[in-house]
């Protein structure tokens, strides 16, 4: 049987001394120039042998540090794909925040629901975009926000994830550019992957992303629309001013894109400028649902969008699911009617609140980034200090992180890790958040 070829070899031989654990993560392995003259090689196969290792998940290239292997005992995709996790686990990892009460606040709307009039009907199909009551209640939910929208522009989606794959699937095609965030929501980086779709990372400049970039990107690619969460952003926990949102949609209007702004995390700013969809209604689809305000197993949202784009997106909820659940739709809609929505909003903003100081308090020294009254805070690593290995030690200490990756665009990843504050009890919040400052001091002192 032929031998491999000659640098095939060669990234077995790294593999194996990876996966066996004689070359410990964050190791720094010899540059391209170093191991090409070591091996005998050229400089293109060397850089091919690492391109390969990288493209295994086994080592990471850090512009002007070198190329460093990877921490391989996390979860694959740590931060996107949900893991099972053991009951002694600490989940700093996914954001699902609930408030005493609020199962009693479901048996109550079940037992109310039980008794309507029409509840025969909600075991029918319903509109593909929801019944027309239904919409109108969305409608006036959005008024309140800062959004003026007739009913037939909302519609009703299986919480804003599909909301964001409807839009996706409605409005662009697999090769489509589309202009993210350097730093922007996993979920959307699985339905660009998935539909095939192109991510332009923008840099940030202050609170968004850079508009000079934007508009210098449309001149230089076909960039067909841009993704963004002008109102809290995750994970950076940024708000646009009202000043940047204008800029963005005077370009995307001198470019023809098309916005689609993520809402999901804006009712935890209730100070923030009007939506983009507010100020661009002709060219913006405004995304959201319950899954933060409410609940994350009320699997409700909504699109409000352009007339002439409606009838595109429903066709989309059609071929995905042909409409919501009327039993949950009618739960959802009944909350937002009788107050029960804007309570828990309130709420939540103060239990996010409370969190950001326990967090402020834990983390003490280290840099973080974060709003005052988000579910999250970011945190950038000391010089040196390798994220991976920060969220393997936590884990083995049953405490569960995300690192940068999964919300990262560009091809260098910063080190830094995301924390998610709205899954776990105060008290044990603060024992858990101090127990990683502990762990970065550590590897932060020990290079």
């Amino acid at each position: 049987m032929p031998k491999p070829p000659r640098y095939k070899q060669i990234v077995d031989r790294f593999a194996d001394d990876i996966r066996s654990g004689r070359l410990k993560p964050g190791a720094r392995l010899p540059t391209h120039r170093e191991l090409a003259a070591r091996e005998g090689l050229g400089i293109v196969t060397a850089t091919r042998v690492y391109a390969e290792l990288n493209a295994m998940g086994l080592v990471s290239g850090e512009t002007g540090r070198g190329t460093f292997v990877k921490e391989t005992v996390l979860p694959r995709d740590l931060g996107i794909d949900q893991v099972a996790l053991a009951a002694d686990m600490v989940d700093l990892n996914f954001n699902y925040p609930a408030l005493p009460g609020q199962a009693e606040l479901l048996r109550n709307a079940l037992r109310q629901l039980s008794s309507a009039g029409d509840l025969e009907a909600l075991l029918r199909y319903q509109p593909h975009g929801g019944r027309t009551r239904d919409r109108a209640t969305v409608a006036r939910h959005l008024a309140r926000r800062g959004l003026d929208v007739s009913a037939d522009r909302v519609m009703l989606v299986d919480g804003a994830q599909h909301g964001l794959a409807t839009t996706v699937m409605a409005l662009l095609k697999p090769g489509d550019v589309v202009a993210v965030d350097a730093l922007t929501y996993p979920g959307f980086k699985l339905l660009a992957e998935a539909h095939r779709l192109e991510l332009a990372p923008l840099p940030a400049s202050g609170a968004g992303p850079d508009p000079d970039a934007l508009d210098a990107l449309c001149k230089r690619r076909r960039v067909r629309a841009l993704y963004t969460m002008p109102t809290l952003h995750n994970p950076l926990g940024w708000v646009m001013t009202a000043t940047r949102r204008r800029q963005l949609v005077s370009i995307a209007r001198r470019h023809g894109l098309v916005i689609i702004e993520d809402a999901a995390y804006a009712f935890l700013a209730d100070d923030a400028p009007p939506p983009l969809a507010a100020l661009a209604p002709e060219l913006t689809v405004y995304v959201s649902g319950f899954s933060k305000n409410v609940a994350t197993g009320l699997r409700v949202g909504y699109v409000a969008a352009p007339l002439e784009w409606v009838r595109k997106i429903e066709r989309a909820i059609r071929v995905t699911t042909w409409n919501t659940p009327g039993v949950m739709t009618a739960i959802a809609c009944g909350w937002l009617d009788d107050g029960t929505v804007e309570r828990l909003e309130a709420q939540k903003r103060a239990d996010a609140s409370m969190r950001q100081v326990i967090a402020t308090r834990a983390l003490g020294r280290l840099k973080r980034i974060a709003h005052p009254s988000s579910y999250f805070v970011w945190l950038p690593m000391p010089e040196e200090v390798r994220a991976d290995r920060i969220a393997a030690a936590l884990m083995e200490q049953r405490i569960s992180v995300s690192t940068a990756e999964p919300f990262c665009t560009t091809a260098q990843v910063p080190h830094a890790l995301r924390l998610a504050l709205g899954s776990v009890e105060p008290e044990m919040l603060g024992e858990a958040l101090e127990r990683v400052s502990e762990v970065i001091g550590q590897f932060a002192y020990s290079m």
